[in-house]
């Protein structure tokens, strides 16, 4: 008898664990899809992107260009200030002005600093090809996200690194992350979803932590453009 009702837990847990991960495939295939379809992404070399950030009453532009998995540069320019940092496989170098620490001058980047950029040489998100990059995906339960329903996944990374991101039930688009930011936990909510040659992008980002909070309003995107791969390489003195 004893037996028996070991079987039948057993088979109970089995199940259960097995409808667990097909809801959590389920919900990151609706979200692939959301965006703009494996076919669309996979087709995608590189963006660049267009953004303007709003911190402290500056207004602040910068462009992202990202070669996806292999490269990253971004540029902005503070108060007539260029600041630019560049990711290019496993390293890193960037170029700050003196108001923000540096001299001016190209030096690498920490390898912590390497690390949390790395993300963003996959734009589309950690849990687009999850299985196959090596992430782990966990289905926390469903939430509220302001006044909407959101699917609450916990995502770890294959170099170990976690984030919470929050899945909107009816368009499947990521409403909200939790994350390390520059050692702090922040967090960053996306709206205004808008169609960039077939791709859906964030139009807005808010970005919320101990340092403070940022703004960031996409005004262009442009999907395979034409990049001089020399823009990644760190420039001498």
């Amino acid at each position: 008898m004893k037996t028996n009702k070991l079987l039948v837990a057993t088979l109970v847990a089995l199940v259960s664990i097995g409808s667990y991960a097909q809801t959590v495939d389920e919900i990151v295939d609706k979200h692939v899809a959301a965006i703009g379809g494996m076919d669309k992404l996979k087709g995608v070399n590189n963006l660049v992107i267009e953004r303007t950030l709003s911190v402290q009453n500056m207004e602040i532009p910068s462009k992202t260009t990202v070669i996806v998995g292999k490269a990253m540069r971004s540029e902005s320019s503070i108060m007539g200030n260029s600041m630019v940092q560049v990711v290019d496989g496993t390293t890193g170098w960037m170029i700050r002005p003196a108001m923000m620490g540096g001299t001016g001058d190209p030096e690498d980047m920490p390898a912590e600093m390497v690390k949390q950029q790395l993300g963003q040489l996959d734009p589309f998100g950690p849990l687009v090809n999850y299985k196959e990059k090596g992430n782990k995906v966990e289905l926390v339960g469903k939430e509220k996200v302001e006044k909407d329903d959101a699917y609450h996944l916990k995502v770890t990374t294959k170099d170990g690194q976690t984030m919470d991101e929050y899945i909107d039930a009816k368009t499947y688009m990521l409403t909200k992350l939790k994350t390390t930011i520059q050692g702090q936990e922040g967090e960053i909510t996306f709206s205004d979803y808008k169609d960039f040659e077939g791709i859906k992008i964030a139009n807005t980002m808010d970005m919320t932590s101990q340092m403070g909070s940022i703004t960031m309003i996409t005004n262009k995107v442009t999907v395979n453009a034409k990049v001089d791969d020399s823009v990644f390489k760190k420039p001498t003195k």
